[in-house]
């Protein structure tokens, strides 16, 4: 692949094409944590946040062909990612309107961004390293460009979570969508629970849905106690 010819091009598109749809996860993760900050923190978290994400990507594409060695880590990696998933989705216990007023703090934030990040980058970079063929030229340029799209879209979800608290559940769920797809990619869940197309839709998707009622119960227990609470 000599540079700018038509395979890097091609290359670059499909590099480009996958950190926009990778992207979004970063920008859940670190705009559904942000929303529950306190406005003056809400900025910062999401520019350190966005910033991390992008760090923990870079360091895991350094090592790309080395985790592939490794027998279990999308399983392991998706399995870690339904937590965090159930703890955006169910905030902590005492929060205001619709249970995501009270904040977590800055580090709290800062600790569940980074984790999330490091557990869905492991599934990103594996695509990104095939989709570059060793190519470091067009990692870094996929890298450079995942920033402003993480911190955009952070900052939109943000906002649209300030308006429909319950976007929070369907975020949650996305998620969890993400970490059930980890698992069933993984050769270990193939070989020993089961390798079958439709299995492992129908398991993702539950396990998504599944997400999405506790984020939706959180939701409707939060209105009651907002409602309530004396004014």
């Amino acid at each position: 692949m000599e540079l700018f010819d038509t395979a890097w091009w091609t290359a670059l598109a499909t590099i480009i094409v996958i950190d926009l749809v990778l992207a979004g996860d970063n920008a859940l993760v670190i705009g559904i944590a942000a929303s529950r900050l306190r406005p003056d923190l809400r900025r910062k978290a999401i520019v350190f946040g966005a910033m991390g994400a992008i760090a923990v990507r870079a360091a895991l594409t350094l090592v790309v062909v080395w985790l592939l060695k490794i027998p279990g880590l999308l399983l392991v990696g998706g399995a870690l990612l339904l937590p965090i998933a159930y703890k955006l989705a169910v905030p902590s216990e005492g929060g205001g309107e619709h249970g995501h007023a009270a904040p977590d703090s800055f580090w709290g934030a800062m600790k569940t961004i980074i984790i999330a990040d490091a557990l869905m980058g492991v599934d990103n970079v594996l695509a990104i390293g095939g989709a570059a063929h060793g190519r470091w030229d067009l990692v870094i340029i996929g890298l450079l460009i995942t920033i402003p799209l993480v911190v955009w879209g952070s900052g939109f979800v943000t906002k649209m979570m300030d308006r429909w608290p319950l976007l929070a559940a369907v975020g949650a769920s996305i998620l969890a969508l993400t970490g059930a797809g980890m698992i069933v990619k993984d050769p270990i869940f193939d070989q020993f629970v089961i390798d079958h197309a439709v299995f492992d839709r129908v398991l993702q998707v539950g396990i998504a849905l599944a997400m999405f009622a506790f984020g939706y119960r959180a939701y409707k227990r939060g209105g009651a106690q907002g409602a309530t609470t004396p004014g």
